[in-house]
Protein backbone atom coordinates (compact mmCIF):
# COMPACT_ATOMS: atom_id res chain seq x y z
CA UNK A 1 0.00 0.00 0.00
CA UNK A 2 1.18 3.66 -0.71
CA UNK A 3 0.62 6.10 2.08
CA UNK A 4 0.39 9.20 -0.19
CA UNK A 5 0.79 11.83 3.04
CA UNK A 6 3.41 9.66 4.96
CA UNK A 7 5.06 8.26 1.80
CA UNK A 8 5.11 11.28 -0.18
CA UNK A 9 3.16 14.89 0.64
CA UNK A 10 0.82 15.57 2.94
CA UNK A 11 -0.23 18.78 0.70
CA UNK A 12 1.08 17.39 -3.32
CA UNK A 13 0.98 19.74 -6.29
CA UNK A 14 0.84 20.49 -9.29
CA UNK A 15 2.28 18.24 -12.22
CA UNK A 16 5.79 18.91 -11.83
CA UNK A 17 8.29 19.95 -9.16
CA UNK A 18 9.28 17.92 -6.12
CA UNK A 19 5.91 17.54 -5.00
CA UNK A 20 4.18 17.00 -8.43
CA UNK A 21 1.82 14.58 -9.78
CA UNK A 22 5.21 13.47 -11.95
CA UNK A 23 7.33 12.63 -9.75
CA UNK A 24 4.83 10.67 -7.62
CA UNK A 25 3.86 8.34 -10.96
CA UNK A 26 7.15 8.18 -11.55
CA UNK A 27 9.47 7.81 -8.40
CA UNK A 28 6.96 5.84 -6.42
CA UNK A 29 3.45 4.48 -8.12
CA UNK A 30 5.31 2.46 -11.29
CA UNK A 31 7.56 0.67 -9.41
CA UNK A 32 5.32 -0.52 -6.97
CA UNK A 33 3.12 -1.00 -9.93
CA UNK A 34 6.19 -3.44 -11.41
CA UNK A 35 6.86 -5.09 -8.05
CA UNK A 36 3.25 -6.00 -7.13
CA UNK A 37 -0.09 -7.65 -9.42
CA UNK A 38 -1.91 -4.78 -7.16
CA UNK A 39 -1.41 -1.67 -5.76
CA UNK A 40 -3.55 0.19 -3.06
CA UNK A 41 -3.04 3.75 -3.50
CA UNK A 42 -4.09 5.58 -0.09
CA UNK A 43 -5.44 9.37 -0.30
CA UNK A 44 -6.23 10.14 3.27
CA UNK A 45 -4.33 12.10 5.16
CA UNK A 46 -3.33 14.73 2.37
CA UNK A 47 -4.48 18.43 2.43
CA UNK A 48 -5.65 19.25 -0.88
CA UNK A 49 -5.42 17.27 -4.30
CA UNK A 50 -5.54 19.14 -7.56
CA UNK A 51 -6.93 17.97 -10.75
CA UNK A 52 -3.46 18.42 -12.54
CA UNK A 53 -1.82 16.46 -9.87
CA UNK A 54 -4.56 13.80 -10.46
CA UNK A 55 -4.63 13.85 -13.90
CA UNK A 56 -0.53 14.06 -13.98
CA UNK A 57 -0.17 10.75 -11.44
CA UNK A 58 -3.18 8.59 -12.61
CA UNK A 59 -3.74 9.70 -16.45
CA UNK A 60 -0.08 9.71 -16.50
CA UNK A 61 0.07 5.79 -16.35
CA UNK A 62 -2.18 5.67 -19.56
CA UNK A 63 -0.17 8.13 -20.96
CA UNK A 64 3.45 7.95 -20.37
CA UNK A 65 3.98 4.24 -19.09
CA UNK A 66 1.36 1.81 -21.45
CA UNK A 67 -0.99 0.60 -18.93
CA UNK A 68 -4.09 0.19 -20.55
CA UNK A 69 -7.35 1.31 -18.23
CA UNK A 70 -8.03 -2.68 -18.11
CA UNK A 71 -5.09 -3.59 -16.75
CA UNK A 72 -5.43 -0.62 -14.29
CA UNK A 73 -9.07 -1.63 -12.85
CA UNK A 74 -6.98 -4.86 -11.97
CA UNK A 75 -3.82 -3.86 -10.49
CA UNK A 76 -4.67 -0.60 -9.03
CA UNK A 77 -7.15 0.22 -5.64
CA UNK A 78 -6.96 4.25 -4.86
CA UNK A 79 -8.99 4.77 -1.81
CA UNK A 80 -10.08 8.40 -0.38
CA UNK A 81 -12.65 8.97 2.43
CA UNK A 82 -14.14 11.52 -0.31
CA UNK A 83 -15.24 9.27 -3.17
CA UNK A 84 -15.18 11.99 -5.47
CA UNK A 85 -12.00 12.50 -5.87
CA UNK A 86 -11.57 8.05 -6.17
CA UNK A 87 -14.19 9.11 -9.29
CA UNK A 88 -11.81 12.09 -10.91
CA UNK A 89 -8.56 9.45 -10.63
CA UNK A 90 -10.52 6.98 -13.06
CA UNK A 91 -11.84 9.59 -14.89
CA UNK A 92 -8.29 10.76 -15.71
CA UNK A 93 -7.46 7.08 -16.56
CA UNK A 94 -10.19 6.25 -18.71
CA UNK A 95 -9.76 9.67 -20.97
CA UNK A 96 -6.04 9.51 -21.11
CA UNK A 97 -4.56 8.04 -24.31
CA UNK A 98 -0.75 6.68 -24.89
CA UNK A 99 1.67 9.44 -26.37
Amino acid sequence: MIDVAKQFAVLPGGRKGERGGERFRVDILVPALEQSECVEVDLDGTLGLGSSFLDEAFGGLVREHGFTAAQLKKRLKIKFSIVSYVDDCWGYINKARPA
